[in-house]
């Protein structure tokens, strides 16, 4: 009876149709389900991936150096300006073009190994600023491959950026390097009092050099400066330069700021990058004159307004990162809270004020090299002279500026030192 029931099903038409297309159907989904894993498990087994964000160090480094690999090959590139100016002194700004592989999909070859590379790109809503990734994908197992490629990568970066200072600027909870790479600021083109150069070299140094100084003592490994005194003094000029002559980059923050929070400034802390100088220039203005407009947009987003105790926290506090050095300046050190500038937070107090004698001899020297001593005497007795008619001190801003607009001759800076205080 069961034969007779398979017997009559199977000399149906329509059963027998319907079931073949089951079990194509069947086949087939099994034939893609199985390729699937089977693709899956062959990637795992035989090949390597490694994912850059742009939001790592490495990132930029890792796009150039592909950038070299796919100089004749890849026909999709993205184009990076550059304006130049030669050390000539009749030479013009040039403008040099670099390319980076742009979005999409690359191929090339590195050591006998077939390198596909994809560059995926995706706007951020809160910030508006696009997330960028590099994905590299290779034959083999061994992540050392990559390691070597990350490692030249770096190589070549270092050896591009080598004579110049990097500056990095915050985004939202990360820096990014602001600009291009800058030409190094020579020590001796920031002309200070007698002294106060070479005190701060022999700090900076002793601090880079001596970390078990600091762990022996169960001192926090981490160095405060404050830079202090009139606008146009060479605060920043210093810093820049001390920066330059230890192969330091420069990592600065706008206290300021609208969007800067307790929250903010901690992370922004923590993830500095590695041998930077963190710099606070105008602290005072951290948390002296804030305006209630701004608090009150910031709070309606949600935020709360950078405080006191969350800058404290952040400079010197359980949370505190080490291994840092932070510069700090301001125009007004007495607006500053005693809680902010003592020993741990601030380690180094350097008042760097108006010219003096010994400093204007210096920069005259520096801009008219074959100046005689005659020469020197009779421009600092003009510069005395002109200190005690104005009743009014002079800053290094200044003097220098005058120089730069006079700079054709020392007789048209004698010719015109009555306008040094109206330029």
């Amino acid at each position: 009876m069961l034969s007779d029931l398979i017997t009559s099903l199977s000399s149906n038409p329509y059963f027998g149709a319907g079931a073949g297309l089951i079990g194509i159907g069947t086949a087939l989904a099994i034939l893609r389900r199985s390729s699937q894993y089977g693709l899956i498990f062959f990637r795992r087994q035989f090949m390597i991936t490694l994912e850059v964000p742009n939001n790592d160090i490495s990132y930029t480094w890792l796009l150039q150096w592909i950038s070299h690999q796919l100089r004749d090959s890849s026909r999709h590139l993205s184009a990076r300006t550059t304006l130049i100016k030669s050390d000539e002194p009749s030479s013009r700004i040039q403008a040099s073009y670099t390319f980076v592989p742009s979005v999409g999909t690359h191929y090339f070859h590195y050591k006998g190994k077939f390198i596909k590379v994809e560059r995926t790109r995706e706007q951020m809503i809160n910030s508006g600023v696009p997330f960028e990734s590099v994905q590299l994908t290779a034959f083999g197992q061994n992540r050392q491959f990559y390691i070597d490629m990350l490692e030249k990568a770096r190589d070549a970066a270092l050896l591009a950026n080598e004579g110049k200072t990097l500056v990095y600027v915050p985004t939202i909870n990360e820096w990014r390097l602001f600009g291009h790479p800058r030409r190094k600021r020579p020590l001796n083109s920031v002309i200070l009092d007698k002294g106060i150069r070479e005190n701060l070299i022999n700090d900076v140094e002793h601090f880079l050099s001596n970390p078990l100084w600091y762990i022996d003592r169960g001192i926090p490994y981490r160095r405060g400066y404050l830079l202090f005194g009139p606008p146009g003094s060479g605060k920043t000029s210093a810093i820049t330069a001390l920066a330059g002559h230890f192969d330091l980059s420069i990592s600065t923050l706008n206290l300021s700021q609208g969007t800067m929070t307790d929250d903010r400034l901690q992370q922004l802390l923590s993830n500095v990058p590695e041998e930077s100088i963190i710099l606070l220039e105008d602290i005072d203005a951290a948390t002296v004159g804030r305006h209630y407009e701004k608090d009150d947009a910031i709070r309606y987003q949600g935020m709360k307004p950078l405080t006191l105790s969350g800058l404290l926290n952040a400079l010197d506090g359980v949370i505190s990162t080490e291994g840092r050095i932070i510069f700090m300046t301001t125009n007004f050190i007495e607006r500053l809270d005693p809680a902010l500038i003592r020993p741990g937070r601030v380690d180094y107090k350097q008042y760097i004020g108006h010219l003096t004698p010994y400093q204007v001899e210096r920069m005259l020297i520096r801009f008219f090299p074959q100046s005689t001593r005659n020469e020197i005497n009779q421009f600092l007795n003009e510069i005395e002279r002109l200190t005690d008619n104005y009743s009014k001190e002079l800053s290094a801003a200044q003097l220098q500026g005058f120089f730069m607009y006079y700079k054709d001759s020392i007789k048209h800076v004698f010719d015109n030192i009555n306008q040094l205080y109206y330029l």
